[in-house]
Parts: C-alpha cells; sequence; structure tokens
C-alpha cells in the first residue's frame, strides 16, 4: 500500500515532446539571463539538451512505486539480514538544483516476505532522480521498504558528496553527509543495527 504525502501514487506523466520544447523555452531564457547569446553556435542545441537531461536526471517523479513492485514479492521463509549495499546513486539538491551523489546501504529483515534484489537499487534510483534533500530520500526509502514488505525491521544509510556545498557557499570540500533510517527491530536492538552498521564500513 502506498504510503500517505510520499509520491508514491501514480503521477501522471507530463508529455514527453511537449515538456522538452516549454523547458527548453526556458532555458534559453535562463542563457539570455546569465548574459550568454542563445544564439551562437556553440549553445544553439544547448536548451533542448538541457531540457532532456533535467527530464532524465527527474524521472523519478514519473515512475509507479507500485507497479514497480508488483510481481517482485515473494514469500519466502527468511528471517536474517538481507543488505544490498554501494547503491551508487545521483540527485539533484532541492535548494540550488545542484548535483549531490553517493552511496546506499539498505537492509531489511524479512517477515515471511521478500523482494527481488533487483528492486532495491530501482528505488533508491526512483526518490534520487527527483528534487530532493538526502534526509527526505533516506526516509523515503525505509518507509516504502516498510509499507510494501511489513519486514521485522529496515535499515537505509545514505552518504553523499553536495555540490552546492562543495561548489559554493560554505565550499566545504570532500565532506560527505551521512543520513540513516532505522525502523522495527533495527532501531530497537543495538545488536541488529551495530551488525548493519559493520557490514557497510
Amino acid at each position: 500500500m502506498p504510503i500517505k504525502n510520499s509520491r508514491l501514487a501514480e503521477e501522471r506523466p507530463c508529455d514527453g515532446a511537449g515538456a522538452v520544447n516549454s523547458l527548453a523555452s526556458r532555458y534559453r531564457d535562463i542563457l539570455a539571463g546569465i548574459g550568454e547569446d542563445p544564439s551562437r553556435e556553440g549553445l544553439l542545441k544547448t536548451p533542448v539538451r538541457a531540457a532532456k537531461a533535467i527530464r532524465e536526471l527527474t524521472s523519478g517523479y514519473r515512475v509507479d512505486v507500485h507497479s514497480m513492485f508488483n510481481g517482485a514479492v515473494f514469500k519466502e521463509d527468511y528471517n536474517e539480514m538481507v543488505l544490498v549495499k554501494d547503491i551508487t546513486f545521483y540527485s539533484l539538491c532541492e535548494h540550488h538544483l545542484l548535483p549531490f551523489f553517493g552511496s546506499a546501504h539498505v537492509a531489511y529483515i524479512p517477515n515471511g516476505r521478500i523482494i527481488g534484489l533487483s528492486k532495491i537499487p530501482k528505488l533508491v534510483d526512483v526518490f534520487a532522480k527527483r528534487l530532493q534533500v538526502q534526509e527526505r530520500m533516506t526516509y523515503q526509502i525505509a518507509e516504502t521498504l516498510e509499507s510494501y514488505l511489513k519486514p521485522l525491521g529496515v535499515g537505509v544509510v545514505l552518504e553523499a558528496r553536495h555540490l552546492c556545498m562543495e561548489m559554493r557557499g560554505a565550499e566545504s570540500l570532500h565532506s560527505p553527509t551521512v543520513t540513516s533510517k532505522m525502523r522495527g527491530i533495527f532501531r530497537k536492538d543495538v545488536r541488529t543495527r551495530e551488525e548493519f552498521l559493520k557490514l557497510i564500513r
């Protein structure tokens, strides 16, 4: 069952060609606004390329998580930790539209149901390809797995570098941000949490 207020329900996909053309027009305005000439040779195709790129980088808005999970959840009598670690992701900070990127580590302890392993990196990618803050993305991954699998526990850790912090503002280089979300036994049982954290180190 989709989680309330987390945009997991199917969203209306924007018309591809129409959306690209509309975005390209706005990118031309941006180029002119920063003092460039959108009509010069090197920039002629930039608005369309940028429009297609931003559509790809925000494609998570047009994914129906319910359909993605449909047929990928299986009954299984297994109750030990399942961990997929070092999942590379790229996202855009919603405050400055600059990239943040890093690795996700996602674990759960089944309670009679498991999910196809490939769906975990896909889930990370769905939420990464939206305008994000790292804290919310961490929460969304954990809450989605808990909602669909009803496991004994879920643990999610994200480690990322934020270019909005490295390229501007504080200009703090190579200072990764770490966020975590622990649910169920990962939160209640210290040994389980420590096992998870040890495995991802």
